[in-house]
């Protein structure tokens, strides 16, 4: 299959065009709309465009930083009365602003980031501010994306994801595609030292299920089951001397994390690939509270001292490339083989592979008792596939909720606009009775749930400023959420991590929500007690 070509207009895209597509995007709930949109925009790109078409229309900037935060957004100059500003100029403007550094650059920036918005329309405006804050929330996922990447260009979808897995990125595996079709996804390979996007796993309620999932239904199948450490997922690649280390969102880290660097380099190899867990262990050889790993891997400053202090230990399950023979499309077991000759015992996941549910029980018992998050049960003849939350991997997390008191919510965008949507949560001080805010959340709410709420909040509104809703305390909620971390940003000194919305708990009080000390105690490690 070839490709379709783009329709080459010779004149830029303008920026109003995709204001508009997103407009559209966010007003249909349909994926085959959402995806036709999508492509009729890429279709109308010029190869150079396509890059930030691509980037813009899923919600972000091509930069991952620009150094402009939310309040350079509260005054904007005045608007242009017509719309003549181009895709390419606004890339090209914050391509700047993300450059400036040192003596004046804050000047600078709000000088570029000025002149940017005075040339863009009210909605063109509005469109970027969102872009730059990260809240333009529209529905075009990324498996949208890619699909539309496929159908824009007339080339099979699977070989779209696997090139994005393999660049690590949309942009220019779209932009190759629309210009020459699958000659120019074939040119994607697995490079060592350039980021691929991580495999990831679908979830599960138990262990049963899980295992069930990834056997695809064959009584008695064999699956792998392994900790799921918590910590940090690295990809370290490995070209003779020369050692660079990956987060799981494609960050260099190398400068900060000496000790992994220094454990691939002792391996008996000239090239490899792996993909694993960096965590931050305490004396007795338990995964420390999230935090300490995140905040370790997050600092660039005194790298020899935190490593003295805070040092990390690494396990990897998983081998991609191998002296030259790359392993993606292996199946599972044989990367573990590979995998097995290559690392010491202690540098490898724990791992169990079984038929038997009670087995498998117990070995996530285990974990959870070593302070980790769970286990991940795999499919013995899986390949490697990024991109997609498939069957071949599962995890089984035993899940933490409390219920927590909504303190106020934010108007939603996209296709949240007119629903109360982003909640504020809160836990009860047991010494006070006063209510603590521990973070914000809008995962996991249904389009009824979103309905009922905006209802109920008004209801119970206390005052609102441009964007919130406060609400007197009258409705709790139900979280889930993977842990808790130490945060500057709210009054407990803590947030939830990965908080997402079961039910609202209309059968309880604000007297009767979770306190901040139960909160504390699983900050700490006390963590409640687990049917696993």
């Amino acid at each position: 299959m070839g490709a379709v070509g783009t329709t080459q207009q010779n004149r830029p895209v303008l920026l109003q065009s995709l204001v508009s597509t997103s407009r559209e995007i966010s007003s249909t709930r349909s994926r085959t709309a959402k995806t036709a949109l999508l492509a009729e925009a890429l279709r109308a790109a010029e190869p150079d465009e396509v890059p930030t078409v691509v980037s813009y229309l899923s919600g972000e900037l091509r930069q991952r930083r620009i150094g402009v935060g939310w309040r350079s957004m509260q005054e904007l100059p005045p608007a242009a009365e017509a719309p003549t500003l181009s895709v390419a100029e606004a890339h090209e403007a914050f391509e700047r602003m993300g450059l400036l550094s040192g003596s004046g650059s804050q000047a600078a920036r709000a000088t570029e980031l000025t002149q940017l918005f005075e040339r863009a329309t009210s909605e063109e405006q509005e469109y970027l501010a969102l872009l730059v804050m990260g809240e333009l929330r529209q529905g075009a996922l990324d498996g949208v994306m890619l699909t539309a990447v496929a159908e824009a260009a007339g080339v099979p979808g699977d070989a779209v994801r696997r090139a994005v897995m393999l660049r690590g990125a949309t942009g220019p595996v779209a932009a190759a595609a629309l210009a020459e079709g699958v000659a120019g996804l074939d040119r994607f390979r697995l490079e060592v030292g350039q980021p691929l996007r991580p495999m990831l796993a679908s979830t599960a309620a138990d262990v049963p299920a899980a295992m069930a999932k990834a056997a695809e239904g064959a009584e008695d199948a064999p699956v792998a089951v392994e900790w799921k450490v918590d910590g940090i997922r690295v990809q370290v690649h490995r070209e003779g001397d020369d050692v660079r280390v990956f987060t799981r969102s494609l960050d260099d880290i190398t400068a900060r994390v000496p000790e992994i660097v220094d454990a691939v380099a002792s391996l008996p190899a000239t090239s490899v690939v792996l993909d694993g867990e960096a965590v931050a262990l305490d004396e007795a050889g338990r995964a420390r509270p999230f935090q300490a790993t995140g905040s370790r891997t997050a600092s660039s400053a005194n790298v020899t001292d935190l490593r003295a202090r805070v040092p990390l230990t690494t396990y990897f399950f998983d081998v991609l490339h191998l002296d030259g023979d790359d392993l993606l499309d292996l199946p599972g077991a044989d990367r573990q083989d590979r995998l097995a000759g290559l690392l010491p015992a202690d540098r490898q996941i724990p791992r169990l592979v079984t038929a038997d549910v009670a087995q498998a029980r117990r070995f996530l018992a285990e974990a959870v008792e070593a302070g980790h998050e769970g286990v991940v049960v795999k499919r013995l003849g899986e390949a490697y596939e990024a991109g997609r939350r498939g069957s071949g991997w599962v995890k089984v997390k035993p899940r933490h909720t409390l219920d927590l008191v909504v303190l106020a919510a934010e108007w939603g965008h996209g296709r949240r606009r007119g629903w109360l949507s982003n909640l504020h949560l809160g836990a009860r001080d047991e010494e006070s009775g006063e209510l603590v805010m521990l973070g914000k959340t809008f995962k996991g709410l249904t389009d009824a749930m979103l309905t009922w709420q905006t209802e109920r909040l008004l209801e119970l509104e206390s005052h609102r400023d441009e964007h919130v809703v406060y609400a007197r305390p009258g409705l709790l909620v139900e979280i889930a959420f993977d842990g808790v971390q130490t945060s500057p940003r709210y009054p407990a000194g803590m947030a939830l991590r990965f908080a997402r919305v079961l039910r609202h708990r209309t059968d309880k009080t604000a007297e009767e929500a979770d306190t901040v000390q139960t909160v504390r105690a699983i900050h700490t490690g006390a963590r409640p007690p687990t049917d696993v």
